[in-house]
């Protein structure tokens, strides 16, 4: 569920910006795009069964909130668009080099639709077929490039520093933290299906396959950043889309990327029938039915056809500013229920710290937008990390120990408070 057209078009292109800053990068971008998600399903299984479940530890209406903004992100703003604009770019494209884009979002959202008005289990079928069967030819596609690289390590100006802020934000592009939170139900689900009724149960065999997941995604997101890194292009502006070809038909010829080219085009159809469901589901609930399913799932391939023809890279730009401002917010939630959940109850210390990171976010939204003069940006650059995007993690740490310091005082004055 977590692999899809993000996974696949942003490790080369951050390797070929990183040069030979392979190990740092790749830490940096498993930090976000495989520990970070990992971590989402846990918290969720640590809180119950839902993501409702996991508002509800600190306000019945941050679930709510929170849920209809991860939704948008991963739905219609952001995730399903790029879904059809990588089908276009890549995997109609290289063999069909005058197709209308126009035509292309048509003909993906039709079906999109089609199969989403009327579910069908050819859409599982086809999506359980072709998730190994485009891992094995990735994995043969990054075994080819180590063994025979295309060229030397790009060349880069950029520090080891740098390179980690650019893997760790890029990381945001997988959306993946965002989505975990609303997949773990779904996880959960399955794991119930399985036997596993007792949070300890359920959290076993969670890390269990969530370690093996981890394994494999670290292989491929390496393996892609190496040929990123040795794709012996020059030009550093090359579109996502653009460099993923240019290194399958040279390592794999024409017939290996014209399967790559297919599987990914399909595989991206298949999600985006999986995400505009889950869309039309969630808002459907949300607002207790007063907007129908079918209604919603309509505005959503409406919206995201008109997003995917401005193509992937103008579509990640947008999900810049979006993404540095939800991301500290869901990571801090993550991370602070993970660590301390099971010992903190009080709601205290975790609104403290969701404070503290979301004053941050908004920081790091006006810096994205550009909006900050040099003087002022260098003040805000004083607070640690923030020049390289990480400056919620300590503030929201202090916040969540100023929250827990009043929680205690609280208990104090109040033995039965909480």
């Amino acid at each position: 569920m977590f692999f899809g057209a993000g996974n696949l078009l942003l490790p080369p292109f951050i390797g070929l910006q990183i040069g030979h800053h392979i190990a740092i990068t790749i830490l940096a971008f498993g930090l976000t795009g495989i520990l970070l998600p990992f971590l989402g399903v846990l918290s969720i299984v640590q809180s119950g069964n839902s993501i409702q479940d996991l508002g509800n530890r600190l306000h019945p209406l941050l679930a709510p909130i929170l849920g209809a903004i991860i939704m948008l992100c991963i739905g219609p703003l952001i995730a399903i668009p790029r879904t059809a604009a990588t089908t276009f770019e890549v995997g109609l494209l290289p063999l069909f080099p005058n197709f209308n884009p126009i035509w292309s979002a048509v003909l993906f959202f039709g079906i999109t639709w089609c199969l989403t008005i009327v579910p069908s289990r050819v859409v599982d079928i086809i999506g359980n077929f072709l998730t190994p069967a485009l891992l094995v030819l990735l994995l043969s596609l990054i075994i080819v490039g180590i063994s025979n690289p295309l060229g030397a390590y790009s060349q880069t100006e950029i520090s080891s520093s740098e390179a980690f802020a650019l893997g760790f934000t890029e990381g945001y592009q997988t959306l993946d933290v965002l989505a975990s939170v609303i997949f773990a139900g779904i996880i959960i689900a399955a794991a119930h299906a399985k036997g596993y009724q007792k949070t300890e149960e359920k959290s076993k065999v969670v890390i269990a396959s969530g370690a093996l997941s981890a394994i494999c995604l670290f292989l491929i997101y390496g393996g892609l950043l190496y040929l990123g890194s040795t794709s012996n292009v020059a030009d550093p502006q090359i579109s996502r889309s653009a460099l993923l070809i240019h290194i399958a038909k040279n390592n794999l010829g024409d017939s290996g990327m014209i399967a790559i080219a297919l599987s990914i085009a399909l595989a991206c159809l298949t999600t985006a029938i999986a995400l505009t469901s889950a869309v039309g589901t969630f808002f459907n609930q949300l607002t207790n039915g007063r907007l129908g399913y079918k209604t919603l799932v309509t505005t959503c391939c409406l919206l995201s056809a008109a997003l995917s023809i401005t193509g992937v890279d103008n579509i990640i730009q947008f999900a810049y500013p979006p993404l540095a401002f939800v991301y500290p917010i869901v990571i801090t939630l993550v991370l602070y229920i993970v660590v301390f959940g099971r010992h903190v109850k009080s709601k205290l210390p975790y609104v403290g710290a969701l404070i503290a990171s979301t004053a941050i976010a908004v920081l790091s939204l006006i810096k994205v937008l550009g909006l900050w003069s040099a003087p002022i940006l260098s003040i805000w650059n004083k607070i640690p990390l923030f020049e390289i995007d990480l400056g919620w993690a300590l503030p929201s740490a202090i916040g969540f120990g100023i929250g827990y310091i009043i929680s205690l005082r609280y208990k104090k004055i109040s033995p039965s408070g909480n």
